[in-house]
């Protein structure tokens, strides 16, 4: 009989060390590597849908700077408690400007194939500050970006990481395409 009670503590004992430990893992993946993000609202599309699940490599720009057409999410600086996912656009000590339906980076014409539409406002020129990004969403005419006061730039220091894998729903999943300029 004692012989059961040990073995029964015994068992108790690993699972809650297994447990413990799976909580450590999550919260370590979930802190520093890897965390999802669903999609609200239409300032993505045609890219992103709403209510599409995505995950996010936290730990990329660790080692390296945004590159232009990689989407990010990120807290924007008018609401530090939500989170945003944007283009990006502009690098720091670029000048972008919008105008004509155009987006110029440096006085040249950037090409999107990605965006639904193109821009109606004019904006700029604007130079981008080191550690800074300009970004702007996929739907130019329904998306609160870099072109408003309440987003504005998005300083690295406030970019939670690139979104790289859609995973939900299971009919959309695939690995988020960069484009290369």
């Amino acid at each position: 009989m004692a012989r059961r009670k040990k073995k029964d503590k015994s068992q108790f004992r690993e699972f809650l060390e297994s447990i413990l430990i799976a909580g450590v893992l999550a919260f370590f993946i979930i802190t520093f590597v890897v965390q999802s993000f669903v999609v609200e609202g239409p300032s993505m599309e045609p890219s992103f849908e709403h209510g599409e699940r995505l995950f996010v490599n936290k730990f990329i720009y660790r080692f390296r700077e945004p590159e232009r057409g990689e989407v990010i999410v990120f807290e924007p600086r008018g609401a530090p408690s939500d989170k945003f996912i944007k283009r990006v656009i502009g690098l720091p000590g670029e000048t972008v400007k919008l105008e004509g339906g155009e987006v110029f980076i440096n006085g040249e014409p950037l090409p999107e194939d990605y965006i639904q539409d193109p821009p109606r406002r004019s904006y700029g020129p604007y130079e981008i500050a080191e550690e800074e990004v300009f970004v702007l969403g996929d739907n130019r005419s329904n998306s609160s970006d870099s072109r408003f006061s309440h987003v504005g730039m998005v300083d690295y220091g406030s970019i939670s990481g690139q979104a790289f894998w859609v995973y939900w729903p299971l009919n959309e999943i695939r690995v988020i395409a960069q484009p290369g300029y």
